[in-house]
């Protein structure tokens, strides 16, 4: 039979069904479902025709399922299961999960705020899975409708709508150069700023447009290395008289490791928001839910302490 064929049947005669062989009675059945005892004989009328089946043969006051009606019942136990416990409004247990949950980020990010979170994450949810693919700005959208991924964080850098965010924190850029640096154990100004070389680690494109936007007018830095992760900067700081430009907090987590030494921007630089994204299709859905506050919880709390650590505001 033909899917559409199958919406073309009543299905409720199959909840019927298991209510009069449960009960063995019309009457006893029509008082469960709420119905009167003629709607209930209808009702077993259409299954008889539906099914093409006698389906109860009457034993005194009982009616006595056939085999026909015992074989349909078996075999609807299962679906009917599932449906009812789908739509029972059920409570979300993290500990149960075992979704595979995919989250759209930037480097900075995957560097820097959502290992403060994962801990917490797989404390709370053992048994699910992430993934972490590469943001695409320019292909937020299809990130999360036709590839799946079910949020993303980053900073926006244009109208995402029809996408939901909220705002996770700020965020800023600092300096970083080694203890050799000419410049290590004085002021930066804008002039060294300009004179030295640079290095932009983990600075997406919009990062990047506010920086040279904030330097509109003056020459623009020589950027000798851009990579995502610090390790390319690091295997040339002792070489060159590097200026290595990272978000703020990558700076707070590596700079005493690698014994750098962190400066502030030598130009007015605004913090910008760093938001957690998500489509309308997982507003509402229990695990979305748990995850999203879970991460705006965790990164937002983190980011706000970075703020106040390094003075952005």
């Amino acid at each position: 039979m033909d899917l559409e064929e199958v919406y073309r049947r009543d299905l409720n005669l199959l909840v019927a069904l298991k209510v009069l062989i449960e009960e063995g009675s019309v009457s006893r059945s029509a008082t469960r479902l709420n119905l009167s005892q003629s709607a209930m004989s209808r009702v077993l009328g259409r299954l008889r025709t539906l099914l093409n089946d006698p389906l109860f043969i009457r034993q005194g006051q009982h009616l006595q399922p056939t085999q026909r009606a015992i074989e349909i019942s078996n075999a609807v136990n299962e679906p009917l299961e599932s449906l009812r416990s789908l739509l029972s409004p059920t409570s979300f247990d993290p500990k149960q999960c075992q979704q595979h949950f995919a989250i759209a980020t930037t480097d900075y990010a995957m560097q820097t705020i959502l290992p403060y979170a994962l801990p917490r994450i797989y404390e709370e949810a053992p048994n699910i899975s992430l993934e972490f693919p590469p943001l695409q700005q320019g292909q937020m959208l299809e990130q999360l409708t036709a590839e799946g991924c079910d949020m993303a964080i980053c900073r926006p850098t244009h109208s995402i709508e029809p996408l939901v965010h909220e705002k996770l924190g700020l965020v800023s850029v600092f300096c970083m150069l080694s203890r050799s640096h000419p410049l290590a154990d004085k002021e930066l100004t804008l002039a060294d700023y300009l004179a030295y070389p640079h290095a932009l680690i983990a600075i997406s494109d919009g990062v990047k447009a506010l920086i040279d936007t904030a330097l509109s007018g003056h020459q623009q830095p020589q950027t000798v290395l851009r990579a995502y992760h610090l390790e390319a900067a690091l295997a040339i700081v002792d070489k060159m008289p590097l200026i290595i430009t990272v978000p703020a907090d990558l700076a707070y987590l590596v700079a005493e490791k690698h014994n750098l030494i962190v400066k502030p921007l030598p130009f007015e630089f605004k913090p910008f928001e760093y938001s957690l994204i998500w489509h309308p299709r997982c507003e509402h859905s229990a695990a979305q839910i748990w995850l999203r506050n879970l991460l705006k919880e965790q990164c937002g709390r983190l980011i706000d302490k970075r703020v106040q650590d390094m003075g952005l505001v």
